[in-house]
C-alpha cells in the first residue's frame, strides 16, 4: 500500500503541474516507485484538453490514467452527483496506489468557470486518504517577482497558504504536509536566499513547512506564437513559425522613425492593421534578420492589399502575421496577460521546468517519503543521479588513452563541465585541437591534454620494473609504450591518475592486456570480471559477466557473483543475485546445470547474507508469476536485480540482444577484481556510454582510496 499526496493550489496560477512533475522526477531519483493521477480534467475557457496526463507520459515514462473529462465532472457535480464522481476517481487511483510507493495526485486550480476546486479538492483528500501540499506563488509585480516584499505582503502571502491548509486539516481531515513557494526572486543569491529564511521563518509561525522554494526563471513563461493563436484565436495571415516565444508585447504607436525601437528580437508587435508604415517596417526588419515573434494587426483591418504584396517576401523568413477584431488596447492586455500552461508539445521547456522544481525541492522531506526502503528500487534516473554525485565526491583523474576520438573528446568536455572527473586526455596537443575545432568543440580549462609521446620516456623504468621478470628490457618497454593505452595503465600504475577508460578504438583484449600486465588484480581477488548496469525504463539491472570470462569455471562463476554483488551494493542496488541457466533448481541436468549449482552454494558458503539463488532459468529470475511454479519460496526468483551469466556467450548475447531490442541504456562494461580502476567500451559506445563509464571509474577509484 503506498502513501498518497494529493497536490493542490493555492490560486489559479501558481505552477501547480510543474511542481507536480517536479516531485515526479525528485522520487524517482531516490529510487522511490513513484505513480501519478490527475483524478479530474481541468477545465479551460478555450475548449483545451487538459495534459497533465499525457506530460507524465512523455517526461518520466509513468503511464497514468486518463482523467475524468471535465465536461462529464461539471454535468454530474451540478446534478449534486459529488459522489459518483469520487467513486470515479477511486476507480482510477487504487490500481496505481497499489503499485507504487507514493502517489501523485494533482487537484484542481481555481478560476471563473471552477468556484467548486476548493470543495472537490478537499472531497478528493478524503477520498483518497492523501496527505496534502499546498502550492503557492510568491507575489509579483508587471509579471515579475517582488525583489523586496515587505512585511505585510510577506504575511498575505503565508496566510493565503494557511488558511486553506487549515480548512484542509479541519474539513477534509487531511493531513497538511507542508507547501511550495514558486516564482521566487532569483536574481541576486543572497536576496534569494534572505527571502527564503523570512519565508520559513513566517510560516512555521502558522506550523506550516516550506517543501520548496522554486526560482522564478523569465524563460518559462515566455508564450508561443501558437499559444497566442490558441488563446486569442485571430485570423493567420501568414503561420510562420508558430514555436517562436514571445519574450516581450509591444505597441507599435510612434511613427515609424521614433517606433524603430519597438523591432526588435522576440517581440509581439501590436499595431492597427490600417498602418501601413507600421507593416512595411516589421517587414523590412524581418528580412534583415530581425527575429520578431509575430506581427499583430488589430481593430480588424486587414493590410492594404499592395502594401502586403510588397511585404509578402518577410512571411518566408519566418514571421508569422495575424489580425484580430479586438482593439489595439484590449489585444495588448490580453496578450499580456496570457496564462501559459506546460504542454505536451512543448517538452523542451517542460522538462527545463521539471528539473528546476525537482532541485528546489526539500532533500529531508522527501526522504521522510521512502514508506518502504527495503523495496526501493532504483530507476535509471535515480542510477544516473547517484552515479554523477558520487563521482563528483571523488573529484578523480580519469586518463583517455584514445586522446583524438571524436566521442571521447565530447565525453571528456560533458565529464569536465558537469564535474564527473577531471579528463586526461593521451594524444599530441596539436591533434586535440585540430579535432576538437573540427566538432566545434570548446574544451574546458580542466580538461587536460598529455603528449603520449613525452610521457612514454618516464615509464620506461616503472614498467621494466614490473615486467623484469618476463625478460623485459628497456627496448621493449619502449615498443610497449609505443601505444597510449600501455601509457595510460603505467601512469596509473604511479599514481599521477585515477582511472582508466579505453576502448572506443582498441578492441577488449587491447585494453585489458596492458592493465594485467601492469597493474594485476586487487589483493582477494582471484579473477578479473565485468558487469553492465542495464536501465531498463524502471529499475537497474546488474549483468555479469558479460566481457572478460568465455568459460568460468564453479570458483569463478562464485567470484563473479561475489565481485558483482558488490558492485550492485556499491552503486545503491540491494543485490538479489540469480546465477541464470538453462534449467531452473533440479528441473535439468549435465555438466552446465551442475557447475551453476556448485557456484550457488560457494557463494552461499562465502556470502551466507547475501540474498542469492540458482541454477534459475531468465524468466523464473525476473517474472514473479513463473517464479511462484518454478521456484516457490525463493527470496530471489521473481525480483532478481543482478544476473550471474554462465558463459560469456551468454552473458554477451543477453546484454547486446537486451540492449538493442528494447533500447536500453547499458553503462559498461565496469571490470572488477583490477588492482585499480580500468575500464573498457564498447567500440559502439556513444558520447552517453562513455560518460557513464568515467563516472563509474571514478567511483571506483573513491571506493579504492577508502
Amino acid at each position: 500500500m503506498g502513501r498518497t499526496l494529493l497536490v493542490v493550489p493555492t490560486g489559479p496560477a501558481v505552477g501547480l503541474t510543474s511542481t507536480c512533475l517536479g516531485l515526479l522526477r525528485a522520487l524517482d531519483r531516490r529510487g522511490v516507485r513513484a505513480g501519478f493521477v490527475k483524478p479530474l480534467a481541468q477545465p479551460h475557457p478555450q475548449g483545451r484538453t487538459d495534459e497533465s496526463a499525457e506530460l507524465v507520459r512523455a517526461l518520466t515514462g509513468i503511464d497514468p490514467p486518463d482523467p475524468l473529462p471535465a465536461e462529464v465532472v461539471e454535468e454530474r457535480l451540478s446534478g449534486g452527483h459529488l459522489d459518483d464522481v469520487l467513486e470515479q476517481v477511486v476507480a482510477r487511483w487504487e490500481p496505481v496506489q497499489a503499485a507504487h510507493d507514493v502517489v501523485v495526485v494533482e487537484g484542481l486550480k481555481p478560476g471563473p468557470t471552477q468556484i467548486y476546486s476548493g470543495r472537490v479538492n478537499g472531497a478528493l483528500a478524503t477520498a483518497v486518504d492523501a496527505a496534502v501540499v499546498l502550492v503557492g506563488a510568491w507575489p509579483s509585480s508587471g509579471g515579475e517577482p517582488v525583489e523586496d516584499l515587505d512585511d505585510a505582503g510577506l504575511e498575505r502571502l503565508v496566510e493565503s497558504l494557511a488558511i486553506p491548509g487549515g480548512a484542509y486539516e479541519a474539513r477534509a481531515r487531511a493531513r497538511l504536509v507542508g507547501c511550495v513557494v514558486t516564482r521566487m526572486p532569483s536574481s541576486d543569491p543572497q536576496v534569494a536566499r534572505r527571502d527564503r529564511q523570512r519565508l520559513e521563518r513566517a510560516l512555521a509561525a502558522h506550523e506550516l513547512r516550506l517543501l520548496g522554494a522554486v526560482p522564478y526563471d523569465r524563460a518559462f513563461t515566455e508564450p508561443r506564437v501558437r499559444d497566442l493563436v490558441a488563446d486569442l484565436r485571430p485570423q493567420v495571415l501568414s503561420e510562420g513559425e508558430q514555436g517562436r516565444r514571445i519574450r516581450e508585447v509591444s505597441v507599435f504607436a510612434q511613427a515609424v522613425p521614433g517606433g524603430l525601437r519597438v523591432l526588435a528580437e522576440g517581440r509581439l508587435v501590436v499595431v492597427p492593421g490600417d498602418r501601413s508604415d507600421v507593416v512595411m517596417a516589421a517587414c523590412l526588419a524581418a528580412l534583415n534578420g530581425t527575429r520578431l515573434a509575430a506581427l499583430l494587426l488589430t481593430a480588424g483591418v486587414g493590410p492594404d492589399p499592395q502594401v502586403w504584396e510588397l511585404a509578402r517576401a518577410a512571411t518566408a523568413t519566418g514571421l508569422p502575421v495575424l489580425l484580430t477584431d479586438e482593439s489595439t488596447y484590449a489585444t495588448a492586455m490580453r496578450v499580456h496577460d496570457l496564462e501559459v500552461d506546460l504542454s505536451a508539445d512543448d517538452l523542451e521547456r517542460a522538462e527545463q521546468v521539471m528539473v528546476r522544481a525537482a532541485d528546489a525541492l526539500d532533500g529531508d522531506w522527501l526522504a521522510d517519503l521512502l514508506t518502504r526502503p527495503e523495496e526501493r528500487r532504483l530507476s535509471p534516473a535515480a542510477f544516473r543521479f547517484r552515479l554523477t554525485e558520487l563521482a563528483r565526491s571523488v573529484g578523480a583523474r580519469i586518463v583517455l588513452p584514445e586522446g583524438t576520438e571524436p566521442r571521447t573528446l565530447r565525453a571528456a568536455a560533458i565529464c569536465a563541465e558537469r564535474g564527473i572527473a577531471r579528463p586526461v586526455l593521451l594524444a599530441a596537443p596539436s591533434a586535440v585541437e585540430e579535432v576538437a575545432r573540427s566538432l566545434g568543440l570548446v574544451l574546458p580549462e580542466t580538461v587536460e591534454v598529455l603528449d603520449p609521446v613525452a610521457a612514454a620516456e618516464r615509464c620506461v623504468a616503472p614498467l621494466v620494473e614490473r615486467r623484469r621478470a618476463k625478460g623485459w628490457t628497456d627496448q621493449v618497454a619502449r615498443e610497449h609504450l609505443t601505444d597510449p593505452v600501455m601509457v595510460g595503465t603505467v601512469l596509473l600504475a604511479l599514481g599521477e591518475v585515477d582511472g582508466l577508460v579505453a576502448g572506443a578504438e582498441h578492441t577488449t583484449a587491447d585494453t585489458v592486456r596492458p592493465a594485467l600486465q601492469v597493474l594485476g588484480t586487487a589483493p582477494g581477488a582471484r579473477l578479473v570480471s565485468s558487469v553492465f548496469f542495464m536501465c531498463l525504463p524502471d529499475e537497474v539491472l546488474v549483468y555479469g559477466d558479460c566481457a572478460i570470462n568465455p568459460q568460468p569455471t564453479a570458483a569463478e562463476l562464485a567470484d563473479i557473483a561475489v565481485q558483482s554483488a558488490a558492485s550492485a551494493r556499491a552503486f545503491g542496488v540491494e543485490p538479489r543475485v540469480a546465477m541464470i541457466s538453462f534449467s531452473t533448481g533440479t528441473s535439468g541436468a549435465g555438466v552446465d546445470v551442475q557447475k551453476v549449482a556448485e557456484a550457488t552454494a560457494l557463494v552461499r558458503e562465502r556470502e551466507p547474507g547475501l540474498a542469492v539463488d540458482g541454477p534459475l532459468q531468465y524468466d523464473a529470475a525476473t517474472t514473479l508469476s513463473v517464479a511462484r511454479s518454478k521456484r516457490p519460496g525463493s527470496e530471489v526468483a521473481g525480483r532478481a536485480n543482478v544476473f550471474v551469466f554462465p558463459d560469456l556467450d551468454t552473458g554477451n548475447t543477453t546484454y547486446k540482444a537486451v540492449q538493442r531490442s528494447a533500447d536500453v541504456v547499458s553503462i559498461g562494461p565496469m571490470l572488477q577484481g583490477m588492482a585499480a580502476p580500468v575500464n573498457d567500451l564498447s567500440r559502439g559506445a556513444t558520447v552517453e556510454d562513455i560518460v557513464g563509464t568515467i563516472a563509474l571509474t571514478a567511483v571506483q577509484a573513491g571506493r579504492a582510496r577508502g
